[in-house]
C-alpha cells in the first residue's frame, strides 16, 4: 500500500508532504491518484481529469486550473491517447516518450518530485500500470510584460528591465551575453513557497572560490517561504546590522550582464524583478549605468558632483547645528545677523529645530512613495511648501533651516542606489545629535565612526571601501573618476584569481589616421 507521510514545519503547520524523497508511485493508478486527492483536498482549483487510452487503460491528467496550458494539453495530450490503439502499457510508453509533440517531457518516480511539477504548472499524467508520472512542459500563466525599469530611470541605456518571471529575466540576459560560458545554477528556496532561485555566473570570469560561497549561502536558508529578493539580501550578508547594504540589487539587465562581466555572481529570484549581485563595493552602489553611456569627461564629472552631494546629505543639517550652537564664530558677521534675526521669533534649540524638520521632510518623502501616482507627487511637492512657508510664518522654525533641509533632500536623491540612500539618511540623525551636543568635535567623531564601520564591512570577502582600501591603484580608474573605455583594459580584482584582461590594448583612437 502506499504511505503518506508527514513533515513538521515551523509554527506547528502538518502538511502531507512526504519527506521521505523515495516515496515512490505504485503501479495501482487508485492509489496513486488516492494519494493525490488527500494532498489536495479543498483543493478546487486542482484538476483531476481521467481518461481511457486506447478505450481501455485508465488514466489521469493532474494539472492546476490557471497554471497550465489546457488549450494544448487537450490538442497534444489528451486528444492523441484517447484516440490511439496503444492496448498494452508498453505502447503507451513508447508513444509518451516518442510520438507526443512537447517540447519536454520528464519522467518522474517519487512523489515529491510530482507534487512539484504539478505545482510549478507542468501537468502530471498517471497510468495504470505504470509507476511512472509524466511530467509534460506545458505550464502557462499571466505574465507581466517587459517594461522600462521604475527605480532606475536613466536617459540614455537600454529601456528594458526585469520582470517577476524568473525565466523571461534569465533570457534576457542571455540574449545579451551569448556565450554558452554563461551558467544558470538553479535551486529551489522556502519549504512552502518553493520559490525558484537562479544563480547565474560566466565561467572563467567568476572565481570558483565566490561561486561555492554563494551557493552554499543560498542552501543554509531554511524558511517556510521567499516572497522577494529582499528575503535572500538580509540571510546571506556578512554584516546584518550594517545600514549599509552589502549586495547590489537592481531591475535592469545591462547592469547585471556589466557585473557578470567583471566576474561578479547574480542571484535572481522568481516573483520578483530585483536581481542581486555580489560581491559589491562601496563605490559600485555611488555609480550609475549611465556613467558608461555617456563621455567619460562628462561622466567623471557627475561622479565627483555625486560624491559632493552624498557628504552634503549627511553633513549639511549637523553642521549648521554645529555652528550656530558653539561655533558663531566661524560665521561672516553679515550672515550670522541674518540668520540670529530670522531665529529671534522661533522658540526651539537649532538641535530641536533640525530635527523637527528632518522628521517631516522624511515622513512627506515616504508618503509620496506610499500614496498613488496620481497624487504622491502632488502630496510630497505641495506639502513640503506649505508645511515649510506655513511652520516659517508660525515662528516655529526658522527660513534658513528650511533651506538646509531642502538642500539636503535634494542631494539625498543624488544617490543612485535607494538602500544605501537610506542608510546615509538613516546615520543623518545620530550625527545631528553628536552636533547638538558637541559641536564640530561630535560630527568629526561621526564621520570617524562611520569611516572606521566602513573599513570593517565585507562583501562576501571583498574589503568595503575596495580599491581605495587597501589601496589598488590600477583599479581607481574605474572608483573616483570613470577613466575612458580604452583604458579600462582589466576587470576588478575581487576575489581570488581572475581573468584579469577583458580587451586587447591598444584601442585609443588615433587622429592621425582619421583619414586612413
Amino acid at each position: 500500500m502506499l504511505r503518506t507521510k508527514h513533515i513538521n514545519l515551523s509554527h506547528s503547520a502538518t502538511q502531507k508532504e512526504p519527506s521521505d524523497k523515495q516515496a515512490s508511485l505504485t503501479n495501482t493508478i487508485n492509489e496513486n491518484i488516492e494519494y493525490f486527492r488527500s494532498i489536495y483536498a479543498n483543493c478546487s482549483d486542482v484538476v483531476f481529469r481521467p481518461i481511457l487510452i486506447g478505450g481501455t487503460i485508465q488514466a489521469y491528467l493532474l494539472y492546476i486550473d490557471g497554471l497550465a496550458n489546457v488549450e494544448e494539453a487537450d490538442e497534444q495530450i489528451l486528444n492523441p491517447l484517447m484516440n490511439t490503439s496503444a492496448k498494452n502499457t508498453n505502447e503507451i510508453m513508447n508513444m509518451l516518450e516518442n510520438k507526443i509533440p512537447v517540447t519536454n517531457l520528464r519522467k518522474l518516480s517519487t512523489l515529491p518530485e510530482c507534487i512539484d511539477s504539478i505545482s510549478t504548472g507542468n501537468p502530471l499524467l498517471l497510468c495504470d500500470g505504470i509507476n511512472i508520472g509524466y511530467s509534460l512542459c506545458l505550464a502557462k500563466w499571466e505574465k507581466r510584460a517587459i517594461g522600462e525599469p521604475t527605480a532606475e530611470v536613466g536617459i540614455k541605456g537600454p529601456r528594458e528591465g526585469f520582470t517577476e518571471t524568473i525565466n523571461v529575466s534569465t533570457s534576457q540576459i542571455r540574449r545579451i551575453i551569448k556565450t554558452p560560458s554563461l551558467k544558470m545554477q538553479e535551486l529551489f528556496i522556502g519549504q512552502l513557497t518553493k520559490t525558484k532561485v537562479v544563480i547565474s555566473y560566466i565561467e572563467g570570469l567568476a572565481n570558483q572560490n565566490l561561486i561555492e560561497e554563494v551557493h552554499n549561502r543560498l542552501e543554509r536558508i531554511k524558511i517556510d517561504g521567499i516572497l522577494e529578493s529582499g528575503y535572500i539580501e538580509e540571510l546571506i550578508e556578512d554584516h546584518p546590522y550594517s545600514p549599509f547594504p552589502q549586495v547590489l540589487s537592481t531591475e535592469r539587465p545591462d547592469v547585471v550582464c556589466s557585473s557578470l562581466l567583471e566576474g561578479r555572481v547574480a542571484i535572481l529570484v522568481d516573483g520578483t524583478p530585483f536581481v542581486i549581485i555580489a560581491p559589491t563595493t562601496f563605490f559600485s552602489l555611488l555609480q550609475s549605468h549611465e556613467d558608461y553611456y555617456q563621455r567619460f569627461p562628462i561622466s567623471s564629472a557627475v561622479r565627483w558632483l555625486r560624491y559632493l552631494f552624498l557628504i552634503i546629505s549627511v553633513l549639511l543639517p549637523s553642521l549648521y547645528v554645529a555652528i550656530l550652537t558653539f561655533h558663531h564664530e566661524m560665521v561672516p558677521t553679515a550672515l550670522l545677523l541674518s540668520v540670529a534675526a530670522s531665529r529671534e521669533a522661533v522658540p526651539f534649540p537649532a538641535l530641536v529645530e533640525a530635527l523637527m524638520m528632518e522628521v517631516t521632510f522624511e515622513a512627506l518623502r515616504e508618503a509620496g512613495i506610499r500614496l498613488p501616482k496620481q497624487v504622491g507627487a502632488a502630496v510630497s511637492i505641495v506639502g513640503a511648501l506649505v508645511i515649510g512657508q506655513a511652520a516659517v510664518q508660525a515662528g516655529l522654525v526658522s527660513a534658513p533651516m528650511v533651506i538646509v533641509v531642502a538642500i539636503t533632500g535634494i542631494a539625498s536623491f543624488m544617490i543612485p542606489r535607494y538602500a544605501m540612500g537610506i542608510g546615509f539618511r538613516i546615520l543623518r540623525f545620530p550625527i545631528i545629535f553628536l552636533a547638538g551636543a558637541l559641536g564640530l568635535l561630535g560630527v568629526m567623531m561621526g564621520i570617524i565612526a562611520i569611516i572606521v564601520h566602513l573599513s570593517t564591512i565585507r562583501s562576501f570577502g571583498v574589503p568595503y571601501l575596495s580599491p581605495l582600501a587597501p589601496l589598488k591603484g590600477s583599479e581607481l580608474k574605474d572608483t573616483l573618476i570613470r577613466a575612458p573605455w580604452w583604458k579600462l583594459n582589466t576587470r576588478p580584482h575581487l576575489t581570488g584569481d581572475y581573468n584579469k584582461n577583458r580587451q586587447s590594448p591598444g584601442l585609443k583612437p588615433d587622429p592621425s589616421k582619421g583619414g586612413e
